[in-house]
């Protein structure tokens, strides 16, 4: 059975899709056994707690430098002996120690086709702002491996979104997650549970 930790900072639409899928069996072989969230308010700890899976807070905020920050990540990480690590919209960058420490271990979605509207800055809608403003016909997800850089790692899976005529950064936003987020993030863990990756 995979050990999966999902690091969020919002509502936690990518989680539940991650919790739906686990309980309908398309994935397999897998349990979250802890949310972690750098925002106390993030919806997503509610969403935890109603499936009866432990929800923690730790915030940059509460440490006097992300260097002790980084060391009680790592410290709550290891606490929970994860076998894969998701962001699912987490907006903290990772500790390079622990991107070492769980190499291969740590995947993250990312709501464009990368390497189009990703890297510093791109998050959010302001990677479907970026995805209108250039014009694009297509946009979509990604799902990959996370090193050291940003949105650079291996990619696992993607998966195409058209943009429609009179989009807007909100209505794309929640197309690229409806078609894609939420189908490509789930058929990842599912592979790497199953040893399909």
């Amino acid at each position: 059975m995979l050990r999966v930790g999902v690091l969020v900072s919002g509502g936690g639409t990518n989680l539940q899709a991650i919790l739906d899928a686990i309980d309908a069996g398309t994935i397999r072989n897998a349990k979250v056994e802890v949310v972690i969230s750098n925002n106390a308010g993030a919806f997503a700890l509610e969403r935890a707690k109603k499936h009866g899976i432990p929800a923690e807070c730790l915030s940059p905020k509460e440490f006097a430098s992300r260097e002790e920050f980084n060391e009680a990540l790592v410290a709550k990480i290891d606490s929970y002996h994860l076998d894969l690590i998701v962001l699912a919209g987490y907006l903290v960058k990772i500790p390079a120690a622990m991107i070492e420490k769980y190499r291969n271990k740590i995947i993250n979605i990312h709501p464009s086709l990368i390497p189009s509207f990703c890297g510093v800055g791109f998050y959010g809608l302001k990677v479907h702002e970026a995805a209108l403003a250039r014009g694009v016909k297509i946009t979509g997800a990604t799902v990959h491996f996370v090193d050291e850089g940003m949105d650079s790692g291996p990619i696992i899976l993607q998966k195409a979104v058209e943009v429609e005529k009179g989009d807007t950064p909100e209505v794309l936003q929640r197309r690229v997650m409806e078609q894609a987020e939420w189908k490509i993030l789930p058929k990842a863990i599912d592979m790497i549970a199953n040893h399909e990756i």
